[in-house]
Order: C-alpha cells, then structure tokens, then sequence
C-alpha cells in the first residue's frame, strides 16, 4: 500500500510537472495589460442633455478583438460595432455621472470613430466634437489597431445645464498608471481642468464652498499624519517642552509661518525653479537635525525656542504646498477656501499628534528613563534620522545648477524666499546661547591657563 502510494505520488508530480512547461502561462494568453494610458476628455452641458467627449488608446481595451487585414492594419470597415461595444464595455459602464443628488441614467453612443495619434482635434472642445462627428477615416487608412485612438461621443440625459453635476470614474483597469485629463466646459464655456492618476473618487466638477472645505480639511488632517519628516519635527519640538502652555507659543508662531509661505506658494509668489521643492526638502530635514541638537545641548534658551519655529514654519508652508498644489484643481472657484480648510486640517492633525506625543514622552520619561537622559537618547535618535534624509536630499539638491536668475527671480514678491532664509538665519543664531554655556573638559581658555602655570613652575624655561 505505501509502495503504490509513493507510485501514485511520484506520476501525479510528473503530470504536473509536463502540464506547467506545455501549457502557457494565463497571461500570455491575454492581452498584456498597457503600462501607460492616457486619456482625454471634455464634458460639457447644453439645454437638457450632457455631452461627453472621450478619446482613449484603442490599445488599451485589451478584452476585444478587433478586426485586422494585411500585415495587422485595423479593418476600418468592419469595426464599427466592435467600436460601440468597447465604448460602452470599457468607458461609458465604468463612468457615473450625477446630477445634484441624483444618479444620471447611462449615457448612449452618439457617435465613435478611430483616429490616428497625431490627430491634434482634442485641443478644445469645439474642435473635439466637430471631428466625431465627421467623416470616418477611409478603409485604405493603414493604422495598426495597437496605433489608433478611439473617439467617442456621448449623451446623457440631465434635467437642467445649471445643475450642479459630479462624475465618479473608473477608468484606472484600462492600464497599470491611467492619467486622466478631464475638461468641464460650463454654459458660459468657462474651462475647468482636471488631471489626476488613477480613479479619484467622487470629483465634483463645480463644488460648493462647503464640499471643498470638508474634501481639504480631511487632505491636510491626513497630510500632517502621513508626513513622517513634518511629525519628526513636532517631536523633537514636543520633547523638552511638554507642558501644553508652554508649546502655545512655539506652536502658534509655527502655524502662523507655515501659513504665510503655504498661501503664498498657492498664489505663486514664491520661487518657481526647479531646484526649490529639492531645497526645501534639504532644510526641512536640516530644520529637525537643528532641533534636535538643540535638546541635546541643553534646555536653558527655550524662550528662544518661537523664533525658530516661525524660521522653519516657513520652510515646512512650502513643504505643505507641494503636496497641496495637485490638489487644487479640485476647489473650483473657492481657491481661498481650499487653502484655508487645507491649514485647519493641518492644524488638527498637529493637534492631535501632540495631545498623543505629550502623555506618552511624559510617562517614558516618569516610568522608564530619566528625563536629561531621554531627551538626548530621542533627540539623538531623531538628529541620526534626519541627518541621513539631509544628505540624500542634499545629494539630489547638488544635481541641478543654479542660475542667478532664478534665485533673485524676475517678481520682486519672490522676496519671500529671502526673507525665509534670513528668518532661518536669525533662528540658528539662537544657538548662541547654548553654545556660551557649553563647557568642553579642554577649552581654549583652560589649555592656555595651564601652558601659563607649566611655564611659571619651570621657571619660563622651554
């Protein structure tokens, strides 16, 4: 019986084993799913019905066969339903549309036809609808189907062109990085502009103050969490100074700055070369090795502690608005209002991370470690993280060259960038206090002292 178990065992491997190398692999009998995919589009209402224009890579609804002849040449003749079928499988059935409230019913073909990639009629939205609706390319067009682009033309049914509309799209399983580009015509042909990567959730194409105040308070509440460099810094600012009334006023000043250079950068007024994002980088992880060793070398000067704060608060409002700038596309006319309700949230993570961080330094430092020693073991701990983002970031930072052009800038607003450096400056003389009361066992005063007393006792023989 074990014998022809080990039989059976030994023929069921070998089976397996001729099945693994004969039959090919599930993806190599699919479609390759497309790396890249770009896609373009326009909505725009007119009276009582919602035109939608879209323009994806035919590539890229990989599930469908579509006809060939010659050498892989699209069959431009036979393609038509198997066009309607991708445009409704692939585009329309993962596109949701909502107006006001309430869920627009599923839009129907008006129009699709196959254009080349050098076509240039998606530059407006005028230009766009006149070429769907022209005449097809002729059957002699010698287009390979991974080459062409799909147009179509959709209507949706709405009730009224002032209402207030939203999309939800799904449009991200059409490759592994979708990048869709997104233009709300309005009655008034206002143009609105969106491009964001992958599927963003419900996106309102004219938002009401109130909608885009609650969308930034909860992007800036997650940017301050998910910001490891930015909570790196509240702790090493929390641990010497726990008491709640005494962070007001280093906090406060820290808020006030990042605001300033936040709302400035929104309005770009501050500089726009390339190297800046890397720079501020640079110094945001200075501003936490700074900090650290600070509370490494003593406590005394804490007073001092404000200016320093409101110095890097300008550096951490850039910081803020680069993860912020993607974003504003998404406030519509309330540009004030987005900016706004992004600091409240940053606000209220700070707030939160600090009435977190307190108890818990306070209770490691009653339960587990002295207080002098664990403020220069975490400090430590922080300077040692921040001083290798520092150099990496330095190391990136060196890579771009600097023009005087682009430091002094040719807008006399990008002072502000200036006036950061000289706010930094001025709290890294805050140092000197600290460094006044350092005692080193062989200080220069103590070395010369003692060559004085050799030289009396010898008597000033050398």
């Amino acid at each position: 019986m074990p014998r022809a178990f080990h039989r059976s065992a030994i023929l069921s491997i070998v089976i397996l084993l001729a099945v693994l190398i004969l039959v090919p692999p599930l993806s190599a009998l699919a479609h390759d799913i497309p790396g890249d995919v770009t896609i373009q589009a326009f909505l725009k209402p007119a009276g009582d019905r919602m035109n939608l224009l879209v323009r994806v890579p035919l590539y890229s609804m990989r599930d469908i066969d579509f006809p060939q002849r010659g050498p892989g040449y699209l069959d431009l003749l036979r393609a038509e339903p198997f066009l309607r079928d991708a445009a409704k499988v692939w585009i329309s059935d993962a596109l949701t549309l909502w107006e006001n409230s309430a869920r627009v019913p599923n839009p129907r073909v008006v129009s699709c036809r196959v254009s080349l990639q050098s076509d240039r009629s998606f530059a407006s939205y005028d230009q766009a609808l006149s070429h769907v609706r022209s005449t097809p390319l002729p059957n002699e067009t010698e287009v390979y189907w991974k080459q062409a682009m799909l147009d179509v033309l959709y209507e949706y049914d709405i009730q009224s062109e002032r209402s207030s509309f939203s999309i939800q799209t799904g449009l991200a399983r059409l490759g592994l990085r979708v990048v869709t580009v997104l233009r709300f015509v309005t009655p008034e042909g206002k143009v609105r502009a969106f491009e964001f990567v992958g599927d963003p959730g419900l996106l309102r194409l004219d938002p009401r103050w109130h909608q885009v105040a609650l969308r930034f308070i909860q992007a800036g509440f997650c940017h301050i969490l998910t910001g490891t460099d930015h909570l790196l810094f509240l702790f090493c600012l929390v641990i010497p100074i726990r008491r709640f009334r005494s962070l007001v006023l280093a906090i406060t000043s820290f808020t006030a700055a990042h605001s300033i250079t936040l709302v400035a950068s929104a309005f770009d007024l501050g500089p726009s070369a390339l190297w800046f994002p890397a720079l501020i980088e640079t110094l945001v992880a200075i501003s936490i090795v700074w900090l650290a060793l600070a509370n490494i070398v003593g406590s005394k000067g804490l007073h001092y502690r404000w200016l320093a704060a409101f110095g890097f608060g300008l550096v951490h409002g850039f910081a803020f608005s680069f993860g912020l700038r993607e974003s504003l596309q998404f406030a519509g006319a309330h540009l004030l209002t987005s900016l706004l309700s992004f600091n409240i949230g940053v606000e209220l993570g700070q707030v939160l991370v600090l009435l977190l961080l307190i108890p818990v330094i306070e209770a490691v430092f009653r339960f587990v470690v002295a207080e002098r020693m664990g403020t220069i073991v975490l400090s430590a701990l922080a300077a040692h993280t921040a001083w290798h983002w520092m150099q990496e970031r330095a190391a990136r930072l060196s890579q771009f060259r600097w023009e005087w052009q682009d430091i002094v800038g040719s807008n006399p607003v990008s002072v502000i960038g200036w006036l950061m450096l000289v706010v930094i400056l001025a709290a890294l003389l805050c140092c000197l206090p600290w460094l006044r009361r350092i005692r080193f066992p062989f200080s220069i005063g103590t070395i010369a002292q003692t060559n004085h007393m050799h030289s009396s006792k010898s008597g000033g023989e050398i």
